[in-house]
């Protein structure tokens, strides 16, 4: 579900000094540009439940503890083109309200207007999953979105 509506509406990118990171509500992506001609044996990889490392050619990239927790054995990486890692990361609370304000504890945090564009995107996401039938990849939101939005699940149907 998450990948259509992505495809659809775009991703809201925070950038670091090595590539961005970006999330939905069920994932957190991790885009790490390496030198190019990087090979898959130049990289070590620790993915843990609260943890992560990489290593690239024996410097460190990052380091440290997750924002959050994830499922430490749904997380995967890739290196594309021998120039890119990608990493997947499964968030283990997969509602809307929580979004991620940083990747690590204290680092790589997203600035004000791009957490109130990831907050907007998974309340957003959170809309098209209750409402199926519906298109929400181009919407606009506005007023309280702000903890993945109004509850609407005490409404009478």
């Amino acid at each position: 579900m998450s990948v259509h509506f992505e495809e659809r509406s775009g991703v809201v990118p925070c950038q670091t000094p090595w590539g961005s990171w970006y999330q939905t509500m069920e994932e957190v992506f991790i885009e790490v540009n390496v030198p190019h001609g990087t090979s898959g044996k130049e990289v070590k990889c620790h993915l843990g439940s609260r943890d992560i490392e990489l290593l690239v050619k024996g410097k460190e990239v990052f380091k440290g503890k997750l924002f959050d927790t994830t499922v430490s054995d749904e997380a995967t990486w890739t290196l594309e083109d021998k120039c890119l890692i990608r990493i997947i990361l499964m968030k283990t609370n997969r509602e809307a309200g929580n979004c991620w304000s940083s990747l690590l504890e204290g680092e790589y945090c997203a600035n004000a207007w791009v957490q109130d564009q990831m907050q907007r995107k998974l309340t957003l996401e959170r809309f098209q999953r209750e409402n199926p039938g519906f298109d929400f990849s181009g919407a606009e939101i506005t007023g309280n979105f702000a903890g993945g939005g109004p509850d609407f699940s005490s409404l009478q149907k």
